[in-house]
């Protein structure tokens, strides 16, 4: 008896989904110019929405501005007094003072018009006197001698 039941459902549920596809086609066949002009305004509106994104991104913009930043000199802080002592020449003072700037030796040699030889023989000599291994431990040892500010 239950078999019967779970026929008749399945044939009924068969016709009616039946009746309903000759529906929705009766409804195509009669209607096709609307849902045809329904279906390409949702594709163009698709393809609207997709292109305006595109379109109205927003781009990067790179600017490159050149800043110039004053180089700060140190001010003459040393006495002739304590470079005598020390036996620092005028020049190597000078010399000093660029490199506690941060110059390298090419950089020091074009603002004191010599070569980059003598900047290195100065260089050499202001390590010895300052008892330095380094260029950074000279312009320290300087500074702990209020050589430089």
């Amino acid at each position: 008896m239950r078999w019967k039941l779970v026929l008749y459902g399945a044939l009924l549920a068969a016709l009616a989904i039946g009746l309903k596809l000759v529906e929705y086609k009766f409804m195509i066949r009669d209607h096709a110019v609307e849902v045809y002009g329904g279906i390409v305004a949702a594709l163009f509106t698709a393809l609207g929405v997709v292109a305006g994104r595109k379109l109205t991104k927003k781009k990067e913009v790179v600017v490159e501005k050149t800043v110039i930043v004053p180089a700060v000199v140190p001010t003459v802080v040393a006495t002739d007094e304590q470079l005598t002592k020390l036996g620092i020449s005028k020049r190597e003072y000078q010399i000093l003072q660029l490199m506690a700037e941060g110059l390298s030796n090419q950089e020091i040699a074009d603002r004191t018009y010599v070569s980059l030889s003598t900047v290195k023989t100065h260089v050499s000599n202001l390590l010895l006197k300052l008892d330095a291994r380094r260029r950074t431990q000279a312009v320290i040892k300087a500074k702990e001698l209020n050589l430089l500010s």
